[in-house]
């Protein structure tokens, strides 16, 4: 985009609660949002501003991803802090928030600091450990995480054990922080991979039962009904049973979805596809359709990217042994744009509730929206063309990206948030250098 352009004719969603306008102008210089509609239009006339006609269009927000995981935050080989915010900021995410596992498990208040980057507007927040080393154990200083700037409590991809969460609401050194708690039993789970169903067993996947799932909801959700006070979320809700529990609770924690969830089940992939590999583990039809549904009708809050970042030589293991997981902020607008708007007929304001202003409610921060003087902005084009690969300079480092080398139909082509050139990866340095 150049230095300074006029976006006439664009579709403009200045924010929650507002209708997308058709038709309207924005003035854009040095990625800074100038003026709108004839105020736009007059400006960019008295200066010769080029214009860039975008009539399909849409000049939105920024996105926000509720929960993703950053181990290595500060390393140089594998995603880090810098290569998560280049990502995030060309996918036009203005937010991500991290899960306190990592190298060094975020449960005490000295592993919150350090997280600033002078020249990046993509805001980082962190949720604290609940539990000291994320072990289930002993309950790690909540009041002193959540002081220091966490925005709440989690204990990873599983449930923790219901004593300790009860002690914890008990405690409520929380105050009115929210609690992740993620609705699942890897006890119950076992080696399961795939929820079972037909296509599990053709494609040979070890079943992963759907009491994986209801079991500890049915815990999370008599806990909210004795702790009504207390924000509880219900991550990454996976299930169609799952879903009904939290419809007919009188008493309902938030709940979040994998965006994977919503694009894909077990009926859409191939055996040989990297998405199989992904917790909570992936549903049928019955399963998606739920979820979808669940997420337009407000009983799913928002939608997580939900990243786990692997290193290519960890994607390289069979799937039973290697780490569940994927990549992909750059699929997810497209993705759910085809799957949300296009085939299940939804409103770009309901698509934008699930993706940016509903996270970010739930994270307790300022919904993003368009304004003047602000660089917070993202331009989707719903009909661009093109194909994810893991050179590519806005691409994740993890190697467990989905949609390889497949065609996807929408894009980000701008956004005005500033971050850090993507680092060069030392590996593919020395690659280049013997001209591999």
């Amino acid at each position: 985009m150049h230095q300074t352009v006029l976006l006439d004719p664009v579709r403009i969603l200045v924010g929650c609660g507002q209708d997308p306008i058709e038709n309207c102008a924005a003035l854009i210089r040095n990625h800074e949002l100038v003026a709108f509609g004839e105020e736009a239009r007059q400006q960019a006339a008295s200066e010769a501003v080029p214009v860039q006609p975008a009539p399909n269009q849409l000049l939105a927000p920024c996105l926000v991803d509720p929960h993703s995981i950053l181990e290595r935050p500060f390393g140089e080989q594998a995603e880090n802090l810098d290569s998560l915010r280049h990502v995030a900021a060309r996918a036009g995410y203005g937010q991500v928030a991290l899960l306190p596992q990592a190298n060094a498990w975020r449960d005490r208040v000295e592993r919150l600091q350090g997280w600033g980057s002078d020249g990046n507007d993509v805001r980082i927040h962190l949720w604290g450990a609940l539990s000291l080393d994320g072990a289930g154990q002993q309950l790690s200083c909540h009041g002193d995480l959540l002081d220091q700037g966490a925005i709440g409590l989690c204990d990873g991809e599983a449930m923790p054990a219901t004593g300790l969460l009860q002690r914890s609401l008990v405690l409520a050194e929380g105050a009115h922080a929210p609690i992740l708690v993620a609705p699942r039993d890897p006890s119950l789970q076992g080696d399961g991979m795939v929820r079972e169903g037909v296509e599990t067993l053709r494609a040979g996947w070890p079943i992963d039962p759907v009491a994986s799932e209801t079991i500890p909801m049915g815990q999370l959700l008599e806990l909210q009904r004795l702790y009504p006070d207390q924000p509880l979320w219900a991550m990454n809700l996976a299930t169609a049973d799952g879903v009904n529990l939290l419809e007919q609770a009188t008493v309902r924690p938030t709940a979040s979805v994998h965006w994977w969830h919503l694009v894909t089940d077990r009926s859409r992939l191939p055996s040989t596809a990297p998405g199989w590999c992904v917790t909570p583990s992936l549903g049928g039809i019955d399963d998606r359709k739920a979820l979808i549904r669940a997420l337009k009708n407000g009983f799913i809050g928002a939608v997580a990217v939900h990243a786990v970042p692997l290193d290519p030589e960890d994607c390289l293991l069979p799937p039973g042994q290697r780490r569940p997981g994927l990549v992909g902020h750059q699929l997810v607008l497209p993705l759910l744009w085809q799957t949300l708007v296009c085939e299940e007929g939804w409103t770009i304001p309901q698509l934008w509730a699930a993706l940016s202003f509903g996270p970010a409610r739930l994270l307790k921060q300022p919904t993003e929206e368009l304004a003047i003087g602000s660089n917070r902005w993202l331009l989707f084009d719903p009909d661009a063309r093109w194909r994810p690969s893991l050179d590519h300079a806005d691409a994740s480092r993890g190697g467990n990206q989905p949609m390889l080398n497949l065609e996807i139909r929408g894009a980000v082509v701008a956004c005005g948030l500033r971050s850090p050139e993507r680092p060069p990866d030392p590996k593919e340095e020395s690659a280049r250098s013997l001209g591999r």
